[in-house]
């Protein structure tokens, strides 16, 4: 090993031409294999390189993809069960809405918790019926006088009945002069909703949009 390093440190670099067979072969074989990678690279990798660039993007745009495809169908079975419990809270909501026929009857039940709830009823009018998407909205405008707890229970009333109804445009005030201290006013819109039939929805659905052709026409 030694006698090799002491050869090389003997070698002219201006004369190669006097070196052993082995270190002029040797210089030849490093130099041809430099010549080599210096073509491949030039002639082969250089050119290639935006190509393999943009494939490798690729390859991370679809591995990418792949991961968040693979997450949601892993996640697939809880998507159903959910869908299918908004479905239900849906259906169960939509039953919570009267037919038409039963609407005199809520009218009723929501005239009596005022009533009920020891309330005097000044105003009972019921509005002009509003149609939405897939049910009917029909306002109610009261007036009650009464105490602070009777307002009170009468608003718990209303949260409990079996059917859907809100409260809106809520006013409380003292009541008329001549009443006694405690005596407040409460004026309230009350809105329920009704679901619409089939003959309802047909006849809204042209009117929900506008300049849209009936069916069986052309």
């Amino acid at each position: 090993m030694s006698t090799f390093i002491e050869q090389m440190r003997e070698l002219d670099p201006n004369d190669p031409g006097r070196w052993p067979i082995a270190f002029r072969l040797g210089a030849i074989s490093i130099i041809f294999l430099i010549a080599v990678i210096a073509l491949a690279y030039f002639l082969a990798w250089k050119p290639k390189k935006p190509q393999i660039d943009t494939a490798h993007a690729a390859e991370q745009t679809l591995l990418s993809t792949l991961e968040q495809k693979a997450k949601k169908a892993a996640n697939l079975d809880a998507y159903k069960a959910q869908l299918t419990e908004m479905e239900q809270s849906f259906g169960a909501m939509l039953r919570k809405l009267p037919n038409k026929t039963e609407v005199p009857n809520l009218l009723t039940d929501i005239s009596q918790q005022g009533a009920g709830a020891g309330l005097d009823q000044k105003l009972f009018q019921p509005g002009q019926l509003a149609i939405r998407d897939f049910y009917a909205e029909l306002p109610i405008k009261m007036r009650l006088t009464g105490s602070y707890h009777a307002i009170g229970a009468f608003v718990s009333g209303i949260a409990a009945l079996p059917r859907i109804v809100t409260l809106h445009d809520v006013e409380i005030s003292s009541a008329a002069r001549g009443a006694s201290s405690d005596e407040l006013q409460l004026d309230v819109t009350a809105k329920t909703y009704r679901y619409l039939d089939e003959d309802e929805l047909a006849a809204a659905a042209p009117a929900a949009k506008p300049g849209a052709k009936p069916k069986g026409r052309r």
